[in-house]
């Protein structure tokens, strides 16, 4: 169960990692990204945050994965700056891709298909019978 004090960090860090990758990505040379911070997720200690990043377009997600895992560092002192009147410490920094999108984007696909198994029940195999 996440406490009180723990959504009140995840929020305040969710709130300032979006301005700081937003600012990076376009002093970067990235104006045509979307960063989204879909999850902060900070544990019983306080001592690490996962936070889980939707990137669009998908194409250039994993090399931008790639230099904000390797920025990490200047991230976190970054968002030390900008929280160091409501954080003592900052957690560590934990970065993942959210692919949720792309899996409901997946799903939805694959249920606007031909072989879908919801209206045509022949596609599905056969239960047999005990």
């Amino acid at each position: 169960m996440e406490t009180q004090r723990q959504r009140k960090i995840a929020g305040v860090i969710q709130r300032d990692i979006v301005d700081i990758l937003q600012k990076a990505a376009i002093d970067g040379g990235l104006r045509n990204m979307l960063i989204s911070v879909s999850k902060v997720a900070v544990t019983t200690d306080l001592s690490i945050a996962k936070i889980y990043l939707s990137i669009f377009p998908n194409e250039k997600a994993r090399e931008l994965m790639e230099g904000i895992k390797s920025n990490q560092p200047l991230i976190k002192h970054e968002l030390s700056q900008r929280t160091r009147n409501q954080l003592r410490r900052v957690p560590e920094l934990l970065f993942y891709l959210d692919d949720s999108l792309d899996y409901i984007e997946n799903i939805e696909k694959s249920l606007k298909r031909e072989e879908n198994p919801i209206e045509n029940r022949d596609l599905l195999p056969k239960r047999k019978k005990s």
